[in-house]
């Protein structure tokens, strides 16, 4: 199971577009309400998640994709839940994806040291010890993208990480960049 997790404040964009081109791979995906069941964008898009947190089953969890905007990421990053799954996804080489501001989380956790990851501007700071690179990054079990621009580059390295064709998929959408 994919999970995609959303909290009060996030980009609605950099989780809209992961949540779309997942399920038209075809792959098992979640969203999950950290704030609650029903979670409100940063620029006042309203969501019902699928489950919430005390619903999400680690065993089963493929990918943990975190959506960025202030204070989506602020607010993911607050939630122990969410921390206490993140370390299980790390030890259990579980794929962890962030965009924007949210790859700041995995930063301040160590999971990024030694590896080429990327975020939104400003936030490379907190990428403790990470190559930092730029656009979308995948390195081992995590991908990073650096924001809202490149959150269909970001949904289509997720969907290649578990085999979807992502070429076919740029071409079904009329993508060319």
């Amino acid at each position: 199971m994919l999970y995609v997790f959303l909290a009060d404040g996030f980009e609605e964009i950099e989780a809209i577009a992961p949540i779309d081109i997942l399920r038209r791979g075809n792959l098992p995906l979640l969203t999950v309400g950290v704030t609650g069941k029903t979670v409100h964008g940063a620029h006042g898009l309203t969501v019902e998640a699928d489950i919430t947190m005390d619903e999400v089953e680690p065993d089963k969890a493929q990918a943990l994709i975190l959506p960025g905007g202030i204070p989506g990421a602020t607010n993911l990053e607050a939630d122990s839940r969410l921390s206490a799954l993140l370390d299980f996804a790390a030890e259990n080489n579980i794929l962890l994806c962030a965009i924007c501001a949210a790859p700041m989380i995995l930063g301040k956790k160590g999971f990024l040291r030694g590896k080429e990851a990327v975020a939104y501007p400003g936030y490379e700071k907190d990428l403790d010890g990470a190559k930092i690179g730029k656009g979308v990054c995948r390195d081992g079990n995590i991908i990073t993208a650096q924001g809202a621009g490149v959150a269909l580059p970001f949904a289509f390295a997720i969907l290649q990480a578990f085999g979807g064709d992502a070429d076919a998929m740029r071409r079904a959408m009329q993508y060319d960049a």
